[in-house]
């Protein structure tokens, strides 16, 4: 009897001791599969940092990359324009920076993502501004060579009616010159006592007596006009006096013989210039010629014997 008790003591100590072993095991078994999420659930938060952080970077390849083109066109930025990109380039400076450290936190993390975000917002109105102001270039410098064109030819258009003014000028100043309907040169022996008398012997000329009448023109102007008068030797050379000045007649500087004054009144009246030769005449023929207001009058010759 006492040997049966004792059997059945040591059993239900057997059995006490598998139940404590499959406790201990199954304790075990709980752990290794709380500590395999937990290291499983460490690695997925660090592979999600690592593949955010890179995400990250990305974007802010891209963002630089943009804001790169935008300035590569060139174009001329405001001071405001200016300050914006340096601003940007700034923040994506730092921005890499943070990113560049070992290990970020969840709200590290987050705060660069937020960043970012606000980044590519302020990145897109950058561009969009860029893009606006080229347009506006674009259009000023339409503007501005459709000015130059417009100048060209206006400036065209006034060198040409300035060319036709002048030559409008030059016709009516042609036009409204005197002209002679008639001149002839008479050759005369002057006495002592001041009388004189036809004569064609070059020995005993004194003087030239120059008459003419100027031609009706309408648009000539009423009044004083000066009159230069050339006489050339038969020689070939003009006759000049101490007090023989210079005119300009034709666009040349011209020295004259004699000069005087006529009332121009349009009325066909007779004018009649008496030269006195301060030198001796000798044979040949003298050309004796008129000019009036910048332009040839009338040209005629004389014979002396």
């Amino acid at each position: 009897m006492e040997n049966q008790t004792g059997q059945n003591q040591n059993s239900r100590k057997n059995s006490n001791v598998i139940y404590f072993l499959i406790v201990v095991v199954i304790a075990l078994l709980g752990t290794d599969v709380y500590l395999y999420y937990q290291k499983r659930g460490s690695d997925e938060k660090v592979v999600y940092q690592n593949d955010e952080k890179t995400r990250l970077q990305t974007e802010l390849d891209s963002l630089e990359a943009q804001v790169q083109q935008v300035n590569s066109s060139k174009t001329k930025l405001s001071a405001e324009m200016q300050a914006k990109n340096d601003s940007l380039q700034t923040k994506i400076k730092y921005l890499r920076t943070q990113l560049a450290k070992g290990k970020l936190t969840q709200a590290e993390l987050n705060k660069a993502q937020e960043d970012i975000k606000q980044l590519r917002y302020f990145v897109t109105k950058y561009t969009a501004d860029i893009e606006e102001l080229k347009k506006q270039n674009t259009a000023l410098a339409t503007e501005r060579d459709t000015l130059k064109t417009n100048l060209a030819t206006v400036s065209t258009k006034a060198a040409s009616l300035e060319t036709e003014n002048k030559d409008l000028n030059t016709k009516v100043q042609v036009g409204s010159a005197l002209k002679t309907s008639s001149l002839v040169v008479g050759s005369f022996k002057v006495k002592s006592n001041g009388k004189e008398s036809d004569n064609d012997k070059a020995k005993n000329v004194k003087k030239f007596k120059i008459t003419f009448t100027v031609a009706n023109n309408q648009i000539a102007t009423q009044g004083l006009h000066d009159v230069f008068v050339r006489i050339i030797d038969p020689a070939g050379n003009l006759i000049t006096q101490d007090d023989s000045g210079t005119f300009n007649a034709e666009g040349q500087d011209l020295q004259y013989t004699y000069k005087t004054s006529i009332e121009y009144k349009a009325d066909d009246t007779a004018y009649t210039i008496d030269w006195m030769n301060p030198g001796a005449f000798t044979k040949g023929t003298y050309t004796v010629i008129l000019y009036a207001d910048g332009y040839t009058m009338g040209k005629t010759t004389i014979a002396l014997r």
